[in-house]
């Protein structure tokens, strides 16, 4: 047992240390990225943009991105970045020309906190303090008020039933409009389903059907919920009805669920990773008495393994077999597929759980060597296979590795008749070392989710934020880059060519940012097969840094 168990853990935390080494080496005194997170102006028109190079005529559509953009009312500012109030970006494409408009979400902590002129909505790092006009016993007794979940919707721009939504983590959305980014709808999960919450990473089956999952709090403690939300039908006004919960799974304690922020699925299965990221659920319902934030009772258990947990998406069952690994820290997973008895999950993954608590909007503030070290003590993340076996039976052989698939170095061992345990395979090779960590993976999603594949596409984390974008051949595990010192870019959407055959025609979109340059963001398009820079529109307003983001093709 021990050249599966000792030697790779080792490995990995050579690795991980020669990455720190290879980054420090080159980089000594992070330039500040304050511009990448402060407040900026909508821009609610539709203003044209500067073209250099060439936008492809057959890109037609709105190219949506979602972030914060607003990080204070009066003299309060938020403490965390992903605090800030949602900012909707819209770059319309058409004809080879851009125009960029932005708004701000109208939700109801954006439209309190506006009219109060303070920070009225607590917000997950952020704790509302008492309203000073209240007498010394009225601030007393809010104390002990239930702290609101937030609307401020400002992860991921999603689509149900062929609307677009904004969506975060609590049970709230916002249905918009994705031409004039204007809002249009509140919608609660908890109407619909029992949830209180659901994540901003979906996924959608051919048909339309979405999935996601959602916690649900009662008196017995947490469950974890995989829900399903038909396709559309003919009711323009349904949003989420017929939406079901397809299974619940207790947590491995039933007071200190498991954040996550995605999930992964595969064509027949759902699959969600339960990591030792721990929320003290006592802590979060007594924060306002404690005068902490959401964000102060989440913490990292790294005695506790990671657990891999099936269902069956067309039965709802969750099979026994769990699948385990050592403590790890995934936020966003890149695909997941069957093949020959395989389940197979690619997933961006860290060996330390401390990455909510880095985005503090004060070491975001940092430059030179204070900046450094809030960078040192981030765990990179980087892309990492996990091979499933989904057929284990009493005959299975036990302590011997059950993975026979060809040129994959990936363990799974069973130890029982219900568990596996499970050791990754790098899916790169040193040369990512160059660009940091990995993350905010994108693929060909219509051609490609749930289905074997060859390409992926993310962001190189040299810096706290992206500052450069990567292309991934699984083939060779060799990379393609595109990276300019002083440039941001953020998550890369993909975008298909028409009539594409092949996995990679196409382009990637990104959105630029340049702190040192004032109104200097811009739209760069890639080819997404070369690489290689093929045009960019340039925006004549300030843009911040954000999260996540969806391409809308127009007829």
């Amino acid at each position: 047992m021990t050249p599966l168990f000792g030697k790779l853990p080792a490995f990995r935390l050579f690795m991980t240390n020669a990455v720190h080494s290879v980054l420090n080496n080159k980089r000594h005194g992070l330039q500040g990225i304050v511009p990448l997170v402060q407040s900026v102006e909508e821009t609610p028109e539709p203003i044209p943009t500067t073209i250099k190079g060439t936008i492809p005529p057959w890109i037609h559509g709105n190219f949506l991105r979602n972030g914060p953009g607003k990080f204070e009312f009066g003299n309060k500012p938020f403490n965390h970045w992903f605090d800030g109030m949602a900012m909707m970006h819209c770059f319309q494409i058409a004809d080879s020309q851009v125009t960029y408009r932005s708004r701000f979400l109208r939700s109801d902590s954006y439209k309190q906190n506006s009219e109060m002129n303070r920070i009225v909505m607590s917000e997950f790092g952020t704790l509302t303090v008492p309203d000073p006009c209240k007498n010394i016993f009225q601030r007393f007794l809010s104390r002990f008020e239930i702290m609101k979940p937030t609307d401020n919707a400002n992860v991921n721009v999603v689509k149900y039933k062929g609307d677009y939504y904004v969506s975060t983590e609590t049970n709230f959305m916002h249905r918009i409009d994705p031409d004039t980014l204007e809002t249009k709808e509140k919608v609660d999960w908890s109407k619909f389903v029992a949830v209180n919450g659901a994540t901003a990473h979906p996924h959608v089956d051919p048909d339309g059907t979405v999935y996601n999952m959602g916690n649900s709090y009662g008196r017995k403690g947490a469950l974890y919920n995989i829900i399903r939300v038909p396709p559309k039908n003919e009711d323009p006004d349904e949003t989420l009805h017929g939406a079901t919960v397809l299974c619940s799974i207790s947590p491995a304690e039933k007071n200190n669920p498991s954040y996550y922020h995605s999930f992964a699925m595969s064509e027949n299965y759902v699959v969600f990773i339960e990591q030792p990221i721990k929320m003290d659920l006592l802590k979060i319902v007594t924060c306002k008495m404690r005068g902490k934030s959401i964000s102060d009772c989440i913490y990292w258990e790294p005695k506790q393994e990671t657990v891999f947990h099936v269902v069956n998406k067309h039965t709802g069952q969750v099979s026994p077999v769990k699948y385990h690994t050592k403590a790890v820290t995934t936020l966003h997973q890149i695909n997941a597929f069957e093949e020959n008895g395989f389940l197979i999950v690619d997933t961006c993954c860290s060996d330390d759980g401390q990455i909510l608590q880095v985005y503090l909007l004060q070491n975001m503030h940092k430059s030179g060597e204070a900046l450094d070290e809030v960078y040192k003590s981030l765990s990179m993340s980087f892309p990492r296979r996990f091979v499933l076996p989904l057929y284990i039976t009493n005959d299975t052989p036990l302590n011997q590795n059950l993975n026979t698939r060809p040129n994959s170095s990936a363990s799974a061992v069973c130890l029982g008749k219900d568990k596996v345990f499970c050791m990754s395979e790098d899916l790169h090779d040193g040369e990512l070392l160059d660009y940091g960590g990995f993350e905010l993976p994108h693929i060909h999603y219509d051609k490609c989710n749930t289905k074997p594949y060859r390409y992926f596409y993310g962001c190189g984390f040299g810096h706290l934020v992206g500052d450069s974008l990567i292309k991934i051949d699984l083939e060779s595990k060799k990379l393609k880059a595109w990276h300019q010192p002083g440039f941001y870019p953020s998550e890369p959407v993909f975008v298909p060519s028409p009539n594409a055959e092949e996995e990679d025609d196409g382009a990637i979109l990104s959105v630029v940012l340049t702190p040192t340059v004032d109104k200097g963001s811009f739209m760069l398009v890639l080819d997404a097969k070369t690489f290689e820079e093929l045009g960019r529109a340039e925006v004549p307003v300030n843009i911040p840094y954000g999260f996540h983001g969806t391409f809308n093709a127009s007829v």
